[in-house]
């Protein structure tokens, strides 16, 4: 869901002159080699800021937009004393930064924000006022908005006598992992009331690690309160601090207790990095030999089984160790930096965009660094760019990713219809409204790119969230604080008129659009609510069409239907909102709920949430009592759970849980996109087109999901319902594989096919720098289908969806890959007669018209080995083509000839030939003519063959050329 683009924006710190005035004590250190080298980077935890630093510096930079705000450089003196800059450490709320040095000190500074002073601001004559005025009536007021000054003070200097293998910093003290003795210290910020600041573990007192080990790596993750540890001999673990309040474990130490969860067969496979993923519960572990494992934390009691393992695209010798590992702060995306280039994958294992496709030589004579190996890197703009250094480098790369809307805004809308954003910036894919997929291209005319107005950038970057309508008109962005929405058609933006109205909120849960009304869940500080905003008026506080207080916290908003709305709230409960449009407007009238406890542990997990309405309740029933008879699907962190409605004895409603699909990246229910763009409370059927009538009823209630390698698809979620309600049931039907070598984002029901992106890293010889670029793929799902059906014996439907796509311009070259791939399969397994399933494949294709066209294109594309069982169950080839030829199928009729050849039954100077190349002369098909003869000749080298075909058919080869010696060739108009 991630995809680097354009090229990295460039930039480095600016040295402070070195002044006359300065004294001995303080004055900076004469600059030698490599001491403006960036050496270590850290960002804060909201993500407003980040550290640097050289050899002798410490840099804090602001992030939107990147800006240097303040330098602290340190004296000769200090260097001396305590050593140089190794490694930089920020404190999580930004107060006080950490600087390691070479010589085993921690040189702390507190950084404080001057609220009142601005150290950049964005400067507009009277004349840009008045040009601005009509986008925005606050252009004046945001004099006061910029930069915000930051002041940098020593504060202390932190001896460590055991030496400093790794450090971070938390909220409350300083994590140290120390050399001799191996411990690991707990130094805090503030020393308790008992003036005590430091304490101590020692590894060798650990019974869960090995006594001659020490930790080399450090990872803390907030959200699920947990460390990786790596010690020296390779082993990961999973530790937790043992706080006051926690009960004592046996068998586990003072102040942390932990589980080996990654133990190397070799030293290839030996951890060096790690990486938390919270919002999946996954560890990552980047091992010697450049893999990435991968590993899934069920719980805290030490269950964390191998969940996957990522290949780099190079060997090691070619990609290096890994040096950075970090998950983008979604977890859609882990980020690996390597010391010869860098590679992304998507959560569950689908490779992203790499640099080991470069060709090294342009990439140095550019000086691209940062295409040739990372040193270190921090996610900022909510996971939209990324900050990387290089060795040896004293300049900053940051990189763009365009992310799918999904990962901020899980609905039925944005996963039917691909919209991505920047952290400036959306792109709408327009191929979904191209008649004809085959006419479709990577250029950007499939794109409609859209800048975010820069006022509410200024203010509100970056784009945190963003969601399109259903039927593609409009577009609604939310930002680090407000919200703006756009009309595709108008190209007009609406933002508020109102500072101040715009940071009062932040959208929390989500937003979706109804016709033309955006619903969006927001926070406001003081209490949670659903706000609806009408595009046909301005964007204010009183033109609020209507406003629903919430008890608590919304998860998650999606649709449900044409006048539904589903509301899921950190209470645990499922709320389901009618929308009656009204005299005066809309509103959202609650009509039912579910409460969730004992089944969903945690709601801030759950990332998306729709359900199923019974045929007889969409049609008779009121919608009032939908809740009572809704099968709820819900996606908690990457498994799909679903909660089907049941009675017990006493009449009281309550719900089975099961777990249908793990390791889910996102999932597609057909029936809520279709139903959005109908607009009707009725089973949804899809939309005519003028182009194209497909109305694929086989695949209605089909439901979809994505695991990082391949596309799964239930056709018919009913099937896999009633298997799940049976009682004691605990195999439920296979979902199909769909095999794609691209990320999917989105089901064209209508097309037949799954719509998805690449990216491509371009280097050119003319231009001085390389960039990123993302084309569209498409891949056939009605192949894999078809084989579902006919391998379950069900014909009848096969032909049912058959007759809905027939229509396609490509459909009988999705009937061709069908029989290729089962051609395929049984040729290398061989199965037993009675099980082949190639025969009842034959027959079923024979009932389309183009199904003997389909039977030698897919000889064209198979080996010849392969001829002998595809003909084993067909009739003759001898047959097949006196029916092709027929029915005047002359270019395929020639394909058979080819067939008749290779099995030796068409001997020289054959009839066949004959026939077939006189009734392609009087059709006038000259190319095929052409390539008959062509045929004929490699049949018979000396020609006579073909000579006899030709006067077979009265047709008079030309004479042989005859040039008299002494002769003078015609070669121009001035010959005699």
């Amino acid at each position: 869901m991630y995809w680097p683009l354009g090229t990295p924006r460039v930039y480095i710190a600016p040295q402070r002159p070195k002044s006359h005035s300065d004294d001995e004590e303080s004055s900076p250190q004469e600059q030698e080699p490599g001491s403006t080298t960036i050496t270590g980077l850290q960002t804060s935890r909201n993500g407003a800021i980040f550290a640097t630093i050289t050899a002798t510096t410490l840099s804090i930079w602001q992030v939107s937009p990147v800006t240097l705000i303040a330098i602290a450089e340190r004296s000769k003196v200090s260097l001396k004393n305590y050593g140089h800059n190794v490694r930089v450490l920020l404190r999580p709320d930004c107060s006080i930064a950490a600087v390691q040095t070479s010589s085993g000190f921690l040189v702390t500074y507190n950084v404080t924000f001057d609220e009142h002073s601005r150290v950049y601001q964005q400067i507009r004559t009277d004349d840009n006022v008045k040009k601005l005025s009509s986008i925005s009536k606050f252009a004046v007021e945001e004099a006061r908005y910029g930069q915000r000054e930051i002041h940098i003070r020593f504060r202390m200097v932190i001896k460590v006598d055991a030496g400093i293998e790794k450090a971070i910093a938390l909220e409350d003290d300083l994590i140290v992992a120390t050399k001799k003795p191996a411990a690991v210290q707990c130094i805090k910020w503030v020393p308790d009331d008992n003036s005590n600041q430091t304490t101590t573990e020692i590894l060798s007192r650990l019974p869960w690690v090995n006594k001659k080990s020490r930790v080399v790596e450090l990872v803390y993750d907030r959200a699920m309160s947990l460390f990786v540890w790596i010690l020296s001999d390779g082993k990961a673990y999973a530790v937790q601090k043992i706080t006051k309040e926690s009960q004592r474990v046996e068998g586990q130490g003072k102040f942390f207790k932990g589980y080996e969860f990654h133990n190397p067969e070799n030293d290839l496979a030996q951890a060096t990095k790690a990486a938390i993923n919270a919002r999946f519960s996954l560890l990552a572990i980047g091992c010697a030999n450049g893999d990435v494992v991968v590993y899934a934390a069920r719980d805290y009691a030490g269950s964390l089984p191998l969940s996957h393992r990522l290949i780099p695209p190079a060997s090691l010798s070619t990609t290096g160790n890994i040096n950075f590992l970090a998950y983008s702060p979604d977890g859609y995306c882990l980020f690996v930096g390597y010391e010869h280039g860098w590679v992304t994958w998507s959560v569950y294992g689908r490779p992203g965009g790499h640099s080991f496709t470069a060709t090294p030589s342009i990439s140095k004579d550019n000086d691209e660094k940062w295409i040739l190996g990372v040193q270190e890197g921090a996610w900022i703009s909510a996971g939209s760019e990324i900050i990387l250094t290089t060795p040896n480098d004293d300049r900053l790369w940051v990189l763009e990713f365009a992310k799918s809307a999904i990962t901020g805004c899980f609905g039925p809308a944005n996963i039917s219809r691909t919209l991505l954003h920047t952290a400036s910036s959306v792109m709408i894919y327009n191929g979904h409204d191209i008649p004809d997929m085959t006419s479709l291209s990577a250029d950007d005319s499939i794109w409609t790119h859209v800048q975010v107005p820069a006022l509410f950038l200024m203010n509100q970057r970056p784009i945190r969230a963003a969601v399109i309508s259903p039927d593609g008109r409009y577009i609604a962005v939310a930002g680090r604080r407000g919200l703006t929405h756009y009309s595709i058609y108008s190209g007009r933006w609406k933002t508020f008129d109102n500072l101040e109205a715009e940071s009062s909120f932040i959208v929390r849960g989500g937003m979706c659009w109804h016709q033309h009304v955006l619903i969006a869940a927001v926070d406001t500080g003081d209490y949670d609510e659903l706000r609806l905003y009408s595009r046909e008026t301005a964007l204010t506080e009183s033109s609020m069409l209507h406003r629903e207080r919430l008890s608590s916290p919304a998860v998650i908003i999606s649709p449900a239907g044409e006048d539904s709305l589903l509301v899921y709230t950190y209470e645990n409960y499922l709320y389901q909102y009618v929308i009656n449009i009204t005299v005066s407007g809309l509103q959202l009238v609650c009509v039912g709920q579910i409460g969730l406890h004992g089944i969903v542990r945690a709601p801030a997990r759950v990332r998306a949430v729709t359900w199923y309405i019974p045929e007889h309740q969409l049609i008779d029933g009121d919608p009032s009592q939908d809740v009572i008879h809704a099968s709820v699907l819900f996606l908690v962190d990457a498994k799909l759970v679903l909660l089907q409605p049941t009675t017990d004895e006493s009449g009281s409603l309550k719900y089975d849980m099961r777990i249908i699909a793990n390791e889910v990246e996102f999932f597609n229910f057909t029936r809520d996109q279709i139903a959005l763009r109908n607009q009707t409370r009725t089973i949804p059927s899809i939309p005519d087109s003028d182009e194209q009538k497909a109305v694929a009823r086989d695949l209605l209630d089909s439901l979809w999901y994505f695991n990082g390698q391949q596309a799964m698809c239930w056709p018919d979620v009913q099937d896999l319902f009633k298997a799940a309600a049976e009682e004691g049931s605990r195999e439920l039907p296979e979902a199909i594989h769909i095999l794609i070598d691209f990320y999917p984002l989105s089901i064209s029901l209508n097309k037949a096919v799954i719509v998805g992106l690449e990216p491509e890293l371009v280097q050119r010889r003319d231009i001085q720098f390389a960039y990123y670029r993302f084309s569209i793929r498409n891949q056939l799902f009605l192949p894999p289908i078809l084989h579902r059906y006919l391998s379950n014996a069900d014909a009848p439907s096969a032909l049912s969806l058959c007759h809905h796509y027939q229509t396609l311009p490509y459909f009988s070259h999705a009937l061709e890959v069908l029989l290729h791939t089962i051609l395929d399969e049984e040729v290398d397994t061989q199965p037993p007669p009675e099980q082949a399933l190639l025969p009842s494949v034959l027959s079923f294709l024979s009932s389309f018209p183009d199904y003997l066209n389909i039977l030698v294109q897919c000889t064209r594309k198979t080996e010849v080995r392969s001829w002998r069982t595809l003909f084993r169950t067909l009739p003759p080839p001898q047959e097949l083509f006196e029916e092709s030829l027929q029915k005047g199928l002359l270019k395929t009729a020639g394909g058979y000839l080819i067939v008749l050849h290779t099995f030796e039954e068409l001997p020289p100077g054959s009839e066949q030939c004959i026939r077939l190349l006189h009734k392609a002369s009087k059709a006038g098909d000259w190319e095929l003519c052409k390539e008959l003869a062509r045929f004929l000749m490699a049949l018979d080298e000396s020609g006579d063959t073909l000579r006899e075909a030709m006067r077979a058919l009265q047709i008079e080869p030309p004479p042989t050329p005859v040039v008299e010696v002494g002769a003078r060739p015609f070669m121009d108009g001035k010959g005699e």
